[in-house]
């Protein structure tokens, strides 16, 4: 008798379609694992949210399968998840490189997650079998964090690739990319690859993290006072650069911003970060030296408002102030959605007196973690998959990543651009479509892990755009009828007071009131009544939609 064997279903609840909260699963019938459980950061038409996570009801719902999460890398969109995550359900068991292991257990603490976590640090060397399901081994990857890597997943039905984020860097700052291990798992044959897209539409090769030294290096020559130097905390590999150069540049390093002093402080105690104990200085020993003696190693580097660099714009920063002839680098390119915010916080850098330095022609002062399309190129001839599912990007970073496979090779039919939630399924190397599973934003405000429903979200933008109007109704419930006439509050929309609009408004309202009053009515008809007339009117008058808020008081 032929022993029956779970196909597999492999889908995203977080990846695809954007940049950000990647969240891969792998599931058979008796078992889900998951590779990485990250967070996206909120567009400017998210206001109140502090983060986006996936929607994790599918897992809710199949909570008795799920037996381990694995961790590509330490960056935020891949670990940043955990601490909600493990909220909703019960993870028996994480794998991490030793770098993600340090942060994930930081940020656990920082989260005050008192679920017990089991956290199993692997390397290049690791095997992990999960039932007699998955068979997991690593290959370490280069990206702009260290202990980066792919994730190899073998099962019965076949063998699946997640190379995580990575970029072939020839000359990385760290090891190598270990392409010999990659080529071997292709020569042996990948059935299903997925792999990082997020420069499919750059052509060429990613610079190398090495070239940004040689650009750092020039500002530090040429800079007459003090350098501020902004870039991701996460970017240990780009901070290492930044020190090496202000240690042989004579000037001693002041780390600020929560995130950047989390992440230098364990970076250095497990060896990442080399930084003499004599170069590092405290914002309040800054007095204490001239200028061109130091180096400020910052957060910010994106424009966020309460970052560390927009801080000290603002003057909002204890001790530190922008003074003329400061330089300012900024050592990233603007996430996408970020570009407004970047240039607010350039403008008022330059009008401050400071000299701004972006990555450009001028200076190379940044290189991306992630491969163009060269490199794409060389992951899918190394990896020469029978099938290929492009992740990690927004939808034409996808489609351009398909596109690549395509023209190396790999039939039409057998590319998938998948949206998160789809399903495909892997039988007997064979990969088809089947069907979707749940896969929504989730908005986090606060650490309020249920979120934030997408009516809210809808209402915030509402008030953003339109502003509020609040209709106050006092109905004396014994005589059936209105105490006063409707008292208007209006926010963000109109004046409140004596002005023809809101007159008006308030007879659609009072005419509204007294035509539901005519009959016994409920507070919520009254309600539904005054809305309905008010924002009727208003539209018609403005082509505006305020927020409208009635609020029916009962006076005997």
């Amino acid at each position: 008798m032929v022993k029956y064997e779970s196909p597999v279903n492999i889908f995203a609840l977080g990846g695809l379609g954007e940049v950000g909260k990647n969240t891969y699963c792998f599931e058979t019938e008796r078992s889900i694992i998951l590779v990485d459980a990250g967070v996206r950061f909120p567009e400017a038409n998210l206001p109140g949210v502090d983060y986006v996570i996936p929607d994790y009801t599918y897992l809710k719902n199949n909570r008795t399968k799920i037996k381990a999460l694995f961790i590509t890398h330490g960056h935020e969109d891949h670990i940043g998840g955990i601490p909600f995550l493990i909220r909703s359900v019960y993870i028996p068991v994480i794998y991490a490189p030793r770098l993600a292991a340090a942060l994930i257990r930081h940020k656990l603490e920082d989260a005050r997650v008192k679920e017990d976590v089991k956290i199993v640090e692997y390397d290049s060397d690791s095997v992990v079998d999960i039932t007699d399901d998955f068979h997991v081994t690593f290959f370490r990857v280069t990206h702009s964090i260290p202990d980066a890597y792919g994730i190899c997943i073998d099962t019965k039905q076949g063998r699946i690739v997640e190379t995580g984020d990575f970029k072939i860097d020839l000359t990385p700052v760290g090891p190598n990319f270990e392409i010999s291990k990659l080529a071997r798992l292709g020569t042996e044959g990948i059935d299903l690859l997925m792999a990082d897209s997020t420069n499919a539409e750059i052509e060429g090769y990613t610079p190398s993290e090495t070239a940004v030294k040689q650009g750092v290096q020039e500002v530090f020559d040429k800079a007459p006072a003090r350098i501020i130097v902004s870039t991701f905390s996460s970017n240990i590999n780009r901070i290492q650069q930044v020190v090496e150069v202000a240690v042989e540049h004579n000037r001693k390093i002041c780390i600020l911003g929560r995130s950047m002093e989390t992440v230098v402080s364990l970076a250095r105690r497990y060896g990442y970060i080399t930084i003499p104990d004599a170069s590092i200085i405290t914002d309040d020993m800054l007095r204490n030296y001239k200028a061109n003696e130091v180096c400020i190693l910052c957060t910010g580097s994106q424009g966020e408002a309460m970052a560390a660099l927009s801080r000290i714009a603002r003057g909002d920063h204890k001790n530190v102030r922008i003074l003329p002839g400061d330089t300012i680098v900024f050592s990233s390119n603007p996430i996408p959605g970020n570009g407004a915010l970047v240039d607010k916080l350039v403008n008022s850098l330059v009008k401050q007196g400071a000299d701004v330095k972006q990555n450009g022609l001028a200076f190379s002062l940044h290189s991306s973690g992630h491969p163009s399309r060269q490199e794409l190129r060389l992951m899918l001839r190394l990896a020469n998959p029978k099938y290929f599912m492009p992740v990690h990007g927004e939808y034409r970073m996808l489609k351009f990543h398909a596109e690549i496979g395509q023209a190396i090779g790999l039939a039409k039919e057998n590319t998938f651009i998948c949206d998160n939630g789809d399903v495909l399924t892997l039988k007997n190397h064979e990969v088809s479509y089947n069907g979707h599973v749940q896969a929504e934003d989730i908005y986090i405000d606060g650490n309020d892990i249920d979120g934030l429903s997408t009516v809210v979200i809808r209402d915030r933008e509402q008030m953003k755009s339109d502003g509020m109007v609040t209709i106050v109704v006092a109905i004396d419930t014994k005589k059936n009828k209105m105490v006063d006439k409707p008292i208007f509050y209006a926010r963000g929309f109109a004046v409140t007071g004596d002005t023809h609009l809101m007159r008006h408004s308030q007879m659609a309202a009072e005419e509204a009131i007294n035509q539901v009053l005519r009959n016994k009515a409920t507070f919520a008809e009254i309600k539904s009544s005054v809305k309905s007339a008010v924002s009727h009117y208003i539209k018609r008058k403005t082509d505006r939609s305020p927020m409208i808020i009635p609020v029916v008081m009962s006076v005997n």
